[in-house]
């Protein structure tokens, strides 16, 4: 047996060989520009040994094949160039795997991403496990880059045309089963046998590979260069639509997939290696980059120091309302924990485990689980109209209205029907937390935990510590949030906390541009343009216009007039409008609206006493609405509402949809200079008034040429 710091292989006695990737003190296996040399030296002694049937490649470690790249090896290029030579390097290591004479077979079990894809493709068979864990992508274009190791040219060989492209524009990855499907892989097998089965495909002999099965529309669109033409404009016009323009990633992709498809393996290889390297050294990318290492780096945090969190083996909810099934579904399929709903009707009950179900038949006929599985997620949500079986419950969440004594009324039930190590986590979108522990007996076991809407779908949670909250609660919770697929960010107690502080403002603006006049969808337009993923009115209707009104006083009284809503909008209220939920609101629904696009409801025109009539330009209007968001959430982390910087950024592009590519907040103003900044606030300050004013922490950053990252 030969071993190499990462890669170790041993011959079999039918002389099949084992390539055993495991890369010491990682918990997944990474690529790293080091590894060149050594699976170099490894093919050496492989094509010196005459008497090798066949290779297989595996991982040794238990959950994962290769999860992709270091990234860490980009940020340390300086130039173009230098990132281009990283994608040759990978390009021509995963060439010589192609090109050895025996048969070499991928074994994949667990995460199969980025170069790890790329080193299966560059194999002759793919053999994968049909465990859940077990799936395959390329998420380049996630991090304004694109598959830099031939990635670009052989999935479009394996697949066909319109199938790579989806993969590689989007990122999205495909479970075992998919895979087969599609062409990836060539057998799904239980990962008990992996091996063996791999080991038999080795020992058959290179298998011939022929063109991509397709359809007879599928063979008109990539087999003929009328069709490929039509394929790529789709494609463009498309990726545009959905981009806005604002990343370079998937226009490139397109250029070097279509080099590729035109001009052979080679041209696209050198096509995809430069443009590997422009994108590296885009800011997009860097900022892309900048979030995916704050990500990483948050899931090793506590959220309180060394204090080690306290597993949670059974989870309840109060309220069986639209948050409180989203929260208890989370609870069960994705942390696996048993949760118990409780309503004050068997109504509210129902409906909950009913958003469960729906979501579940979803993944069913998707197949993405079996109607096993389906079974026994559902049976984890149990629901009561009292509080029976809340007595072992280690963790309460509590979804009900936005009602400070109804709130403060369950923290003392929960009190009195729960142990007393038991958490109790409020889903409030706006009061302060110390008040809702302001009347219990136990206040060290109150937090926040703030999710966001639709509790499925979105990322982020806010995790709420109020002045009282133990270390062991903060660590629990953050945890148990982490568990249910979420991103937790832990901020301090205050009205609003940090995301709708920052969201609120903007809204705010969003309303006074409407107020002067500039139509609902040249609003929305100039947001969506900016990056947002829908516009401020569209949010407003998606959202509640009441739950707006009802956020808005209370961020008034605890944190001044600049809060303050327009007054015009309670006219909307007094018409009954109260956004999507009861078709009526800013745009038309129902019967009244168009399939596929969206009218504004003209009416609303009237009742707000505005007649449109635009002046701004586009970038007027996002940049009166985004500034003040920017100067919020530099006081946000003046006041210490949030911890720094990085999860101010994390913050606001996980739980609002801030533009990713801009890195957050604080990287955009780094990037717009914070003098500069507060130069528009001045200007904007002089024409509207103190709402503009500049946050005391900018003006200082701005005077001492700051930065807050370095």
């Amino acid at each position: 047996m030969t071993t190499t710091t990462g890669f170790s292989l041993q011959i079999r006695d039918d002389q099949v060989g084992v390539i055993t990737m495991d890369i010491a003190g990682e918990s997944m296996n990474v690529l790293k520009a080091a590894f060149a040399d050594e699976i170099s030296a490894l093919l050496a002694q492989i094509k010196a040994n005459s008497q090798l049937k066949g290779l297989v490649f595996i991982s040794g470690k238990p959950d994962s094949f290769i999860a992709g790249a270091d990234i860490s090896m980009l940020d340390g290029c300086k130039t173009a160039e230098e990132a281009q030579a990283i994608g040759r390097m990978g390009q021509q290591m995963f060439d010589q795997l192609e090109q050895l004479s025996i048969p070499l077979v991928a074994a994949i079990h667990g995460p199969c991403l980025g170069g790890g894809l790329e080193l299966a493709m560059a194999c002759h068979a793919r053999v994968a496990s049909n465990d859940s864990k077990t799936v395959l992508g390329l998420p380049e274009v996630q991090l304004g880059l694109l598959p830099g190791s031939g990635g670009t040219q052989r999935l479009p060989r394996l697949v066909g045309l319109q199938k790579a492209l989806d993969m590689i524009l989007t990122g999205k990855q495909l479970r075992a089963v998919q895979a087969k499907k599609a062409g990836l892989v060539d057998e799904v097998v239980a990962n008990s046998i992996l091996l063996d089965a791999a080991v038999k495909r080795a020992l058959k002999g290179k298998p011939l590979r022929g063109q991509p099965k397709l359809n007879l529309l599928g063979k008109v669109l990539e087999r003929t260069q009328f069709g490929r033409n039509i394929l790529f404009n789709q494609a463009r016009k498309q990726t545009l639509n959905k981009t806005q323009g604002n990343y370079p990633a998937p226009l490139k992709i397109l250029d070097v997939i279509k080099t590729g498809v035109d001009s052979g393996m080679q041209a696209g290889l050198a096509a995809e290696a430069k443009a590997f390297g422009e994108l590296c050294m885009t800011k997009e990318s860097a900022a892309l980059r900048s979030l995916f290492f704050a990500t990483t780096q948050m899931k090793k945090e506590s959220g309180a120091g060394d204090t080690k969190p306290n597993k949670v083996r059974k989870a309840a909810v109060l309220g069986g309302g639209l948050m409180g099934g989203g929260i208890a579904n989370v609870t069960a399929t994705k942390a696996g924990v048993p949760v118990r709903i409780k309503d004050i009707n068997e109504q509210g009950i129902s409906n909950a485990l009913k958003y469960s179900y729906s979501l579940l038949e979803k993944k069913l006929k998707r197949r993405f689980i079996s109607k096993a599985e389906m079974q026994k997620q559902l049976l984890l949500i149990t629901g009561t109209t009292d509080y029976s079986g809340f007595h072992d419950a280690d963790i309460v969440v509590e979804a009900v209205f936005e009602d400070l004594a109804l709130k403060q009324q369950m923290v003392a039930d929960i009190e009195q029907h729960c142990r007393e190590q038991t958490i109790f986590a409020s889903n409030t979108s706006s009061l302060p937390i110390g008040k809702i522990a302001a009347k219990a007996a136990r206040p060290e076991n109150v937090i926040g935990l703030h999710y966001f809407s639709p509790v499925d779908k979105m990322p982020l949670v806010e995790v709420i510590a109020h002045e009282a909250t133990s270390a062991q609660t903060i660590a629990t919770t953050v945890a148990f949030a982490r568990k249910q697929g979420k991103t937790p960010i832990v901020v301090k107690d205050g009205a609003g906390f940090y995301v709708n502080r920052i969201l609120a403002l903007y809204m705010n603006e969003a309303a006074n541009i409407l107020l002067e006049g500039e139509p609902v969808e040249k609003i929305d337009k100039a947001l969506v343009k900016f990056g947002f993923p829908v516009g401020p009115v569209t949010l407003l209707d998606e959202v509640g216009i009441d739950v707006g009104a009802k956020i808005s006083p209370i961020l008034t009284t605890e944190l001044g007039e600049r809060f303050a809503a327009p007054a015009a909008f309670d006219k909307l209220l007094a018409d009954g409008r109260k956004g999507k939920k009861t078709e009526k609101g800013f745009y038309l629904y129902g019967k009244n609206s168009k399939k596929g696009k969206k009218l504004v409801d003209e009416s609303v025109y009237s009742v707000l006493g505005v007649t449109p009539a635009p002046r701004l330009n586009r970038d007027e209007i996002s940049s009166r609405c985004v500034v003040q968001m920017l100067n919020e959430a530099v006081r946000c982390l003046d006041e210490g509402i949030i911890a720094s910087a990085r999860d101010g950024d994390i913050g606001a592009i996980f739980g609002i949809g801030f533009p990713p590519f801009l890195g957050g907040p604080f990287r955009y103003i780094d990037q717009l200079g914070a003098a500069n900044l507060v130069a528009q606030l001045r200007n904007l300050e002089s024409r509207f008034g103190s709402r503009f004013s500049p946050a005391p922490l900018l003006v200082t950053m701005a005077e001492q040429q700051q930065r807050f990252y370095n």
